[in-house]
């Protein structure tokens, strides 16, 4: 443990962008730096656990390996940050070249990525710092777009009444605006009533079916349920479950995720909509990143994942991005709709790696 401690020391660097800042635009025609030296032309995902949106990460940083000829490995979590920070610093020991990460529990994980940014690999994080390349959402505009939906069918199908259920994920403050966003837009219908504002856990399918199925006992009437997709689904299944599926309720999540997909195609069914953070598209963007950084090229030092509803109009669309996100990238016009990128970083100028909560949103 002695020898652990004095590497870890020894091998302290930088501690990058601290304060916030606003990035400019990302500049495609950078200048070209240095390649970073004596590292494996490996990508590395530590995944935080299975839930759908982050298998189709997984999907998409597979297939951008492919086709830039890195190999691809995966580390689940299974939401234990122990065993991610353990994960990592094996990725670190065996110079992997590239990781992803999709963190358990980001002041655990915190300096381990800070030594794989400092020994010059590339570190993408999906929403907390730090990062060579952070991915976020324009997290209030995310959950406006969702409550602005949930709105349209209280007043245009529920009389401008509703019992409303919060599935939030406050406890993580880097994605707490949309939660906002959805509690300043009900506030503003005199004939709604929040009954329940709770983070499920854990959040996923089985934490949002206990959860909900506990809310039902004391409030058996819920009209509107929103929260991300994978605790939606589960309180969908606690719906049905009690008897207490209809399908004039408004289910709405975030995530884009397949099976929510299926649920809002289903004509009688109350899933009736779905904030698009397509997965596979910016999971294949960071592998692309990914590899770029390992040739010396510049890279983005942030990307937004932009928010969209789907609808039975756009389905069609989306769901062959999902399956085929290397076209979204290749098109400009497609990749757009999607990502949009800020900030401009390399090897050579590693040391103003992101290590603050970005957000585009933040001015």
């Amino acid at each position: 443990m002695a020898g652990t401690t004095a590497l870890t020391v020894a091998q302290d660097g930088p501690p990058g962008i601290t304060t916030p800042k606003v990035f400019a635009p990302f500049d495609p025609n950078a200048p070209v730096c240095s390649a970073p030296p004596g590292l494996e032309k490996v990508l590395a995902f530590a995944q935080d656990n299975e839930r759908e949106f982050m298998q189709g990460v997984d999907h998409g940083l597979e297939m951008a390996a492919k086709d830039r000829g890195l190999e691809y490995r995966r580390a689940l979590a299974n939401n234990d940050a122990a065993k991610m920070v353990s994960d990592v610093q094996l990725l670190l020991a065996s110079k992997v070249g590239a990781i992803v990460a999709a963190p358990v529990d980001p002041a655990s994980l915190s300096h381990s990525l800070q030594e794989v940014i400092w020994a010059g690999g590339y570190v993408g994080t999906i929403v907390p710092p730090p990062a060579t390349s952070l991915l976020n959402a324009p997290q209030y505009a995310t959950g406006k777009a969702l409550t602005d939906a949930a709105i349209a069918y209280i007043n245009d199908h529920l009389g401008g009444n509703a019992n409303v259920v919060l599935l939030t994920q406050d406890q993580i403050e880097f994605l707490a605006p949309r939660f906002a966003a959805m509690r300043d837009g009900l506030k503003g219908l005199p004939g709604v009533t929040i009954v329940a504002d709770i983070t499920p856990n854990p959040v996923n399918k089985e934490g949002g079916f206990e959860t909900m199925s506990t809310i039902l006992q004391a409030h058996p009437d819920v009209d509107v349920v929103l929260g991300a997709d994978t605790v939606v689904l589960g309180a969908l299944a606690a719906l049905q479950a009690a008897g207490k599926a209809r399908p004039d309720q408004f289910l709405g999540g975030i995530d884009g995720e397949p099976e929510a997909v299926s649920e809002i195609k289903k004509a009688d069914g109350p899933y009736k909509a779905s904030i698009s953070l397509s997965s596979p598209v910016f999971g294949y963007a960071m592998g692309q990143h990914a590899a770029d950084w390992l040739e010396g090229k510049s890279i983005p030092q942030a990307m937004d994942i932009l928010p969209s509803a789907l609808t039975s109009d756009n389905l069609a669309q989306y769901e062959a991005d999902l399956a085929d996100p290397a076209a979204v990238y290749n098109d400009p016009a497609r990749r757009d709709y999607y990502l949009k990128m800020y900030g401009n970083i390399c090897y050579d100028s590693r040391d103003q790696y992101v290590n603050f909560p970005w957000s585009s949103e933040t001015k």
